[in-house]
């Protein structure tokens, strides 16, 4: 009953609903309070009015109607708006969520719900000791209907869900959660790498460094569906907003997400220190490869393949070849070995090339530009490669002369047109130019020209010339790539035997070629790629398997659905960790290309939800979303850019304030 003096004092009751811990009922309490009370007041008063012995240091206030948290509690109820009507419940901000790791599997794990994202990652990243969390984030997985209106017909999950989820209730999901103390500090070993109080299940290893069995063919086969460009957008449109809570993004307690890495520029990649993170990007390459979320040749099926079998291989044998026994890593040979990638342009390159002896490449290649109803007739031409420019003339005799045409890489996609075992190393150059891009075919003799080649090519499509310290790297990256991939066994060596492989060849390929090819021819040509890489250890295989995925041309590009300015029909947006790709709907084909380098700013017009860019040479684009929110893209460029800031002179704190300047915006 309110007494007259509460009446004439402004007070006014508030319901408040409690949440307990799992597995006990919630409770719902009236408060009678004033609008000058604050948050941690309330709270106080709360918690006294329960009276139940418990540690309520983790519950904080959650109003439902404005979907947000109340976590200043230094303020007000009349400064947040709280008024008699507001719905309001005191609940914990950690709760369990079902994250399912890059290599599919599922554990669970206390999260924070208050937090944004990006903490939310750094202290999922902490404790499964996975360095360098800005790389990653959540995925809402994607909404398969058919899936799951066979699995409502039937009652019952798939085999492949069972598989995927075997390890949220088995030992896995303790294993990871018991690496780290919510007050213990993790300490490293300095041999390993690994956190010294890591519990120990497979071989003396974290789970999470283990590298998973394939799967059977049959298993595969289920979680395999060919995705159209579109149908890759749709399922980028469900990465989280890093800038706000799990709860204001509609996730609830046990929800299930995908924990997968985000931004593909892999920062300070060292075996020394990064044992999870390497098996983790390994286990996603290998997803990606095998469920063909990203095209690659037979060859280059193939040669994966190989490599999956060698890490299967070294994996299951009795004395797996560990981080604690693998060869010495001088420092210096690590950092120049680790494959980084960084912005163009921005804190990129510390060493200046000399302009005074810029290398040049002179060669006989041919080339062919591709014309309507004609056939592919490479012509021979002498070629030189110098700056970020390519010139060639009738025949070296003539390289005094004009030449008959120079092409501009700065810019361009470079896109390999190379098979090992035909012995064909081409090159396809797409040039940009006013109205798209032009198309030009290279054809090289050998791998030697073809590495020298295709690496300067690279670098002139990033506005770098053969001066530049990371040309030798490059070319040495190329040719262990096409090593890789030569299927044919070394001179002298006996053909493969094949009831050596105990394994099915089938795991290891996607299911389109285990239609093509019976498991006898699998198995043959996968050994046969097997010889070149059987002396690897299991760390230098995963590295290359991450190496190679790195190299194929759909590399680290994700697809949007978007509207450009003054256009009516949509098209597809490509986002690289370097540039933009602009293409064609219905034929899939580059139209344009923009570098991050060349850009000088972008912002969001939040009114009508448009991205807008300005680049070089008075260059303005400008496009509206159609897939998702414009914050998801926003987010995604802006993401890189701050990547792009990092420096190994830097220890690993992130700078946080600038991350959210960059991809929260402005609303």
């Amino acid at each position: 009953m309110v007494t007259a003096v509460e009446y004439g004092n402004n007070s006014w009751e508030l319901s408040i609903q409690v949440d307990q811990r799992e597995g006990d009922e919630g409770m719902k309490f009236k408060l009678r309070v004033k609008g000058d009370l604050h948050i941690g007041g309330l709270m106080l008063k709360l918690v006294e009015k329960i009276k139940a012995p418990q540690d309520w240091s983790d519950h904080a206030i959650w109003w439902e109607q404005k979907n947000c948290w109340l976590l200043k509690t230094h303020w007000t109820l009349d400064k947040y708006g709280v008024q008699a009507d507001a719905d309001l419940r005191y609940t914990p901000q950690h709760k369990p969520l079902c994250l399912q790791l890059p290599n599919m599997k599922n554990i669970i794990l206390p999260v924070s719900f208050s937090g944004v994202v990006f903490r939310a990652v750094a202290e999922i990243c902490k404790a499964l000791n996975i360095r360098r969390s800005e790389e990653l984030s959540l995925l809402k997985p994607p909404d398969d209907q058919k899936k799951k209106k066979k699995k409502n017909e039937k009652g019952t999950g798939s085999g492949v869900d069972e598989i995927l989820n075997m390890d949220i209730t088995s030992g896995m999901a303790g294993g990871a959660l018991g690496l780290y103390s919510k007050t213990m500090t993790p300490t490293y070993d300095p041999d390993s790498g690994l956190p010294a109080n890591a519990t120990s299940m497979w071989f003396g290893e974290s789970p999470l460094t283990v590298c998973q069995p394939n799967l059977p063919p049959e298993e595969l086969a289920k979680l395999y569906k060919t995705l159209t460009q579109e149908e890759k957008a749709a399922i980028n449109a469900g990465w989280l907003d890093s800038s706000r809570s799990l709860m204001e993004q509609g996730i609830q307690e046990n929800d299930r997400l995908l924990l997968r890495f985000k931004y593909h520029c892999f920062f300070d990649l060292n075996p020394k220190y990064d044992a999870v993170r390497i098996t983790q990007l390994y286990e996603q390459a290998r997803w990606a490869i095998l469920l063909e979320e990203i095209d690659c040749t037979e060859e280059e099926m193939l040669m994966f393949a190989s490599l999956q079998y060698h890490i299967c291989k070294l994996t299951l044998s009795a004395e797996p070849l560990t981080q604690s026994n693998e060869p010495e890593i001088d420092e210096v040979e690590a950092a120049l070995s680790n494959l980084e990638f960084t912005l163009e342009g921005r804190n990129a390159e510390k060493i200046l090339e000399d302009i005074t002896d810029i290398p040049k490449l002179e060669d006989t290649l041919k080339l062919f530009r591709p014309k309507r109803l004609t056939l592919k007739p490479f012509k021979e031409y002498w070629f030189v490669f110098r700056d970020t420019n390519i010139s060639y003339y009738k025949n070296k005799d003539s390289a005094n002369k004009e030449p008959i045409e120079q092409l501009h890489l700065r810019g361009c996609e470079v896109i390999p047109d190379v098979n090992v075992t035909e012995r064909k190393f081409g090159l396809k150059l797409l040039l940009p130019v006013a109205d798209g891009m032009n198309e030009v075919y290279i054809r090289c003799e050998n791998e030697t020209q073809y590495a020298r080649w295709k690496a300067a090519c690279i670098l002139a499509s990033k506005g770098k010339t053969m001066a530049y310290s990371s040309y030798r790297t490059e070319v040495k990256k190329i040719q262990s790539f096409l090593q890789m991939k030569s299927l044919a066994p070394p001179p002298g060596q006996a053909a493969p035997d094949v009831a050596s492989m105990e394994m099915n060849a089938e795991c290891f390929v996607s299911p389109r070629y285990t239609k093509k090819y019976k498991p006898k021819q699998l198995t043959v040509r996968i050994l046969d790629g097997h010889h070149n890489i059987s002396q690897l250890s299991l760390m230098e295989a995963k590295m290359r398997f991450i190496q190679a995925w790195q190299s194929l041309p759909e590399f680290g590009i994700k697809y949007y659905i978007v509207r450009f300015r003054g256009i009516k029909k949509d098209e597809i947006l490509g986002i690289s960790y370097n540039r933009m790709i602009r293409i064609d709907m219905s034929s899939g084909l580059p139209v344009t290309t923009w570098r991050f380098a060349n850009m000088k700013q972008w912002k969001v017009n939040w009114e009508i939800r448009q991205v807008e860019f300005e680049f070089d040479q008075n260059v303005s684009v400008a496009f509206s979303c159609q897939s998702c929110d414009c914050k998801v893209v926003h987010e995604y460029i802006g993401g890189y850019i701050f990547l792009s800031t990092r420096s190994k002179d830097q220890n690993e704190t992130l700078d946080e304030e600038l991350f959210h300047k960059l991809t929260g915006g402005q609303e």
